[in-house]
């Protein structure tokens, strides 16, 4: 059973929604992940131009960041959790088995995002601050898949809103803090104070920082409340807890120092930049091709291409050339 006692709400916890084989079904989980990914992506296309980016840049980027997010997020949890992985290392890949960590998917998107844009000639905090749009709505919904799954649970409490896991309730009928709630809530409010600031927005890169702050300062006071097997340890250290402190920290610090010490350029400046990069590219592009028609041709006319149908032509054009000398001479001798 999962749900919440203290309301009334409780269901049979099944994470599957169709069961194929043994090993592989379509889960809840997934489902709500999906939800969540696709609606970050259908609200941050609608607010491109506020950015000044295109909608096919995103989706460009999505190409890159999405399995990049994907593998940071193992590689994070596989990094702190070796013990479970050093005897059969392939076990790394089986990610269906659970072990994902947040942190190192945004750490993972975040760097896809950056190269992809440089490459690009986009501006990356312009990428970064819609990206926090996206990134809010994600957390926000996907949060709700660890609720189906009945983990990611705080420790126990009589509250009124606690949650109900079944292998934790005890005789007293404690529950567990409803992590997955707080943060879900979290990120909401953060989300609808981000969108209300993006009309203030000063500069490129702004929103993104206030995001690191804003789920650095909620996940670092979360973080512990989790119950131990959740959490992610560094000798006596909580990962994730640390690294959302001293994220936060150093957030502010640079809100702070961007804010008063840093003199910015107009916000859309940049795409002036971005644009007569993408039109060189496309007279390049264009010029090669030209280039390479002109070479087939001159390669046609200097008889260094396709030789048969040369050979057959002139063949076929001397002995008509012939044939019709033949019969001019015949015809003057008569005339004789």
């Amino acid at each position: 059973m999962i749900g919440f006692p203290g309301i009334g709400f409780l269901f049979e916890q099944n994470p599957a929604i169709i069961r194929f084989t043994d090993s592989f079904a379509l889960t809840w989980y997934g489902l709500i992940l999906a939800a969540g990914f696709l609606l970050a992506v259908i609200v941050c296309l609608r607010r491109v131009k506020e950015f000044g980016l295109k909608q096919d840049e995103i989706l460009d980027m999505l190409f890159f960041a999405t399995p990049a997010g994907i593998i940071g997020a193992r590689l994070y949890y596989v990094a702190f959790n070796w013990s479970e992985f050093r005897d059969e290392p392939f076990s790394i890949l089986y990610t269906w088995t659970g072990g994902m960590a947040i942190y190192g998917s945004i750490i993972g998107a975040v760097t896809a995002a950056a190269l992809f844009c440089w490459v690009r000639r986009i501006n990356v905090g312009a990428m970064l601050d819609i990206g926090a749009i996206g990134l809010l709505i994600g957390q926000a919904v996907g949060r709700w898949g660890n609720f189906v799954n009945g983990e990611v649970y705080g420790r126990e409490t009589d509250l009124p809103w606690r949650m109900a896991v079944t292998r934790h309730m005890a005789d007293n009928d404690l529950g567990v803090h409803p992590l997955f709630l707080y943060e879900s809530l979290w990120n909401s409010i953060g989300l609808v104070l981000l969108l209300l600031f993006l009309k203030k927005r000063k500069y490129n890169g702004q929103m993104f920082t206030l995001y690191i702050a804003w789920y650095g300062l909620g996940r670092g006071l979360m973080e512990g409340m989790r119950a131990t097997e959740y959490n992610l340890m560094l000798g006596d250290w909580m990962v994730s807890q640390a690294l959302a402190i001293a994220s936060c920290v150093a957030a502010l610090g640079v809100l702070f120092y961007m804010t008063l010490f840093k003199k910015h350029p107009p916000l859309l400046e940049w795409t002036a930049a971005r644009d007569e990069y993408a039109a060189y590219r496309k007279t390049k592009k264009k010029g090669s091709s030209e280039k390479t028609e002109t070479a087939e041709v001159k390669d046609v006319v200097a008889g260094e291409e396709e030789p048969n149908d040369l050979e057959e032509f002139t063949e076929e054009e001397d002995a008509e050339n012939g044939d019709s000398d033949g019969r001019e001479s015949t015809g003057e001798g008569s005339q004789e």
